[in-house]
């Protein structure tokens, strides 16, 4: 939408860029602030005081979203015999080993999570570079490497949203869609944000989390308290 658009500058004065809302209130008013035509992803920005050049305040994780993220999701699976059955049994959308790398490495990448059993995560490695930069290494931090494939497939189904925190301290995740409750959307931030401070890495010092927005896709960000959506 074009920020001089008469509808965008009447939705921007919904929103009070000196006021710190609570999560219920932020909720509630981003919500009032959908105007595209789809169903728009509600999103969250997190800010850390973490320095991420040190390995000891890297923030990664994961968690499943009680309500969902809203969005399809297509997995796969790299494993074999009993493990890529199991994933198949599962839901997963694709299975396979070499032949799967094989099509990784031509650029046929038709799935939006990877999961991968450890013993076979040195045939994952020939694809690193592939996978790496559009985040899609499987990791044991967020459950993508495991044994439990079949599990992991039901959490990837289910709304798992993997966290990483940038070069500049900052983390962003969807929550969901702007069609969500507002009880549902209230539920999957304090889950996001529990999980989070889960992860606050020793190192630490002082406040943990100084920063909080969430915006729709098509919206200005929402600053929220942080001690709201403990």
């Amino acid at each position: 939408m074009p920020k001089n658009s008469k509808r965008f500058n009447e939705l921007l004065k919904k929103v009070d860029v000196n006021k710190i809302y609570s999560v219920d209130e932020a909720v509630s008013t981003v919500k009032t602030l959908a105007s595209a035509k789809f169903d728009e992803t509600v999103e969250i920005a997190l800010k850390l005081n973490v320095d991420p050049r040190h390995a000891d305040q890297m923030v990664r994780g994961s968690v499943v979203l009680p309500a969902g993220t809203g969005k399809s999701v297509r997995v796969a699976v790299i494993a074999k015999d009993a493990k890529a059955s199991e994933a198949s049994e599962a839901g997963a959308d694709i299975v396979g080993a070499d032949d799967l790398i094989e099509e990784i490495q031509k650029g046929n990448i038709n799935f939006d999570v990877l999961i991968a059993t450890p013993n076979l995560m040195g045939l994952v490695g020939k694809v690193g570079r592939i996978l790496g930069p559009k985040g899609l290494m499987p990791n044991p931090k967020t459950g993508t490497v495991t044994m439990d494939v079949a599990q992991a497939v039901n959490n990837a189904k289910s709304g798992q949203v993997n966290f990483r925190v940038d070069k500049q301290g900052n983390i962003h995740a969807g929550l969901g869609k702007v069609s969500f409750s507002k009880e549902q959307l209230n539920e999957n931030i304090s889950t996001l944000i529990k999980a989070v401070n889960r992860q606050k890495p020793a190192a630490a010092k002082g406040t943990y989390i100084k920063s909080i927005f969430i915006s729709s896709t098509m919206s200005k960000g929402i600053k929220i308290d942080p001690k709201s959506a403990e």
